[in-house]
């Protein structure tokens, strides 16, 4: 069973991943040079999708070794992208690039859905004051992360939509059940199809 848990940034979602799922736990992480979209936008698209299907062959490995694995954010991460065209940060171009190399991914199974999603829905101003008292993580583009809140709360409502009840929007007080059977819909190039197709409609661009 794959577990992801999101949410805003600040939202406490690392800490919750620590207390409750440690030995399970795929951390959050970036390549020690990330790829400049600003320079080469189908390149930056490549090099993150490849890095994201490491953290993907990660959580396989940890889920075939213990039953379970916890992501601290999604690897799949396709709603960054997404997130920051509907905004106005990146170009329609930038979001389809993603999008190509994340499907061919999906399709050859190196991304995939989670089995369940988490979402800690949090007040973008309460996550903020929390910000401000926490001096031991620097949140560089926490600013940014803020103004994407909306878009990463309507990817996972869209998510809800074609994978009914695989979605809490809390992080729980104790782990799920551990379930031995994956979703049938992991790599299921079809449903991921109609999901992007529903975001399609979505008008979030001011």
């Amino acid at each position: 069973m794959i577990i992801v848990v999101e949410g805003i940034s600040a939202a406490g979602k690392t800490t919750w991943c620590r207390q409750h799922a440690a030995q399970y736990l795929i951390r959050e992480s970036y390549p020690e040079n990330r790829p400049d979209r600003h320079a080469d936008l189908i390149e930056a698209a490549r090099l993150w999708t490849e890095w994201n299907a490491k953290r993907w062959s990660d959580t396989v490995a940890m889920e075939q070794a213990k039953g379970v694995a916890v992501c601290d954010t999604d690897p799949l991460k396709l709603h960054f992208s997404w997130a920051l065209w509907q905004i106005g940060e990146a170009p329609e171009a930038e979001w389809l690039a993603q999008l190509g190399f994340i499907r061919e991914a999906i399709r050859n199974r190196r991304l995939g859905f989670a089995d369940h999603y988490l979402f800690k829905t949090f007040d973008p101003l309460v996550a903020q004051q929390q910000r401000d008292r926490d001096n031991a993580r620097p949140r560089p583009n926490f600013d940014l992360h803020l103004r994407l809140h909306s878009c990463l709360t309507r990817w996972y409502e869209t998510i809800a939509k074609v994978m009914p009840e695989r979605l809490v929007w809390e992080l729980p007080q104790t782990l799920p059940p551990i379930e031995m059977t994956a979703s049938p819909h992991r790599y299921d190039l079809t449903l991921f199809d109609r999901f992007i197709g529903m975001l399609s409609r979505i008008e979030l661009k001011p």
